[in-house]
């Protein structure tokens, strides 16, 4: 399993989107597929970086720890974020109606959804103070 440690802040999104990348990328997957992987993880990492903390996080406490792994025999990523913010189940919420309009929808959501929608499989566990998110995705 790889694995990258960052402090959950906006200023490391960037690094954190490349860690997946590269390694999604090795495999050469469609491009389709691969701003999926994208999608993903901005979504869950942008909630962590501003939400996971509530007291904020300047003074550089609050981590994030983002490990990928992917399988040579069944070409599936295994996609894992972590943090030690505030217990949050982002699969808990049930999903937004998206037939109603913009204006007639609950705010927030969507980004779970879309999520949930571009994995094969979403798993959350609290435990021992830690958040963790496991996401599954074949990629081919």
């Amino acid at each position: 399993m790889n694995e990258i440690r960052v402090t959950a802040t906006m200023a490391e999104y960037d690094r954190v989107l490349r860690f997946v990348m590269d390694q999604v990328e090795a495999v050469n997957p469609s491009p389709a597929l691969g701003m999926q992987i994208e999608l993903v993880v901005e979504e869950i990492y942008v909630n962590i970086a501003s939400y996971a903390y509530p007291d904020g996080n300047s003074d550089g406490k609050g981590m994030a720890v983002v490990q990928t792994e992917i399988s040579s025999d069944t070409h599936e990523l295994t996609l894992i974020f972590k943090d030690w913010g505030s217990k949050f189940n982002p699969l808990a919420k049930p999903d937004p109606d998206i037939t109603l309009s913009a204006d007639e929808r609950e705010i927030g959501g969507l980004g779970i959804f879309l999520v949930k929608n571009n994995m094969d499989s979403v798993v959350y566990e609290y435990v021992d103070g830690m958040n963790t998110l496991t996401m599954k995705k074949r990629l081919d």
